[in-house]
């Protein structure tokens, strides 16, 4: 019996990139950048060692849950190259966010942050997928990328989106950083009268009721003995 080919959208232990990934991405910041951002922040409960996107396409998998590609568009599944420079995006993004909610410094001279912000206005000057309205079979019209798209191309429209947020005015001020231990998210708080304290309720609000309630509980075993 001939040998099966290789399917080009599988990992090379044969998992399904698209399918739900073990690394819970989450997409919740409000903006894609922010979301690649928060791909580097640890796990509850202790994070991965290695890097989270490398290996199992687990790039890939972020790309079409940040909904940069539509499913089924046939980008290589490990591809060590395209994490390194993804990687190397996040980084940069992180010092100008960080530098943004911080504090860019005083005295005018240039900053790690200022250098960050050069190479994200590099990479934001490229072009980014080109994109299409099509039906899908219930005729609904969804997107579709014209042809396959390039790493570039996909790196441009991550940091095409950091620099629409960070030249916004309004969406700028908006940025906040989650209030939950050990938890450094950035995110856009677009809640009613932005009281937004964290992340997510579901994560970090979730841990800290958790926290505050073994706190009581803790509290009133003392106070009986």
């Amino acid at each position: 019996m001939a040998a099966q080919a290789a399917d080009p959208l599988r990992s090379a232990d044969g998992r399904d990139p698209e399918a739900p990934d073990p690394y819970g991405w989450r997409f919740d910041s409000g903006r894609v950048c922010l979301d690649l951002v928060a791909t580097a922040e640890p796990a509850p409960g202790g994070g991965p060692v290695d890097e989270p996107l490398a290996g199992e396409g687990r790039l890939r998998r972020w790309l079409v849950g940040a909904r940069l590609v539509p499913p089924g568009t046939p980008l290589p599944a490990d591809c060590p190259r395209w994490v390194e420079r993804f990687a190397e995006l996040r980084g940069h993004l992180a010092q100008v966010v960080r530098a943004e909610i911080e504090g860019w410094g005083e005295g005018g001279g240039r900053t790690p942050a200022d250098v960050a912000l050069d190479r994200v206005n590099a990479l934001a000057a490229g072009a980014p997928p080109a994109v299409r309205a099509v039906r899908d079979p219930s005729g609904t019209l969804v997107r579709a990328v014209t042809r396959t798209p390039d790493c570039a191309e996909l790196l441009a429209a991550v940091a095409r989106d950091a620099v629409e947020l960070l030249t916004d005015p309004a969406a700028r001020r908006l940025l906040r950083q989650c209030e939950g231990e050990s938890c450094r998210r950035v995110y856009v708080d677009t809640s009613r009268g932005s009281r937004r304290r964290w992340c997510s309720s579901e994560t970090c609000g979730n841990r800290e009721r958790v926290a505050r309630h073994r706190r009581r509980v803790a509290e009133a075993a003392l106070a009986r003995a």
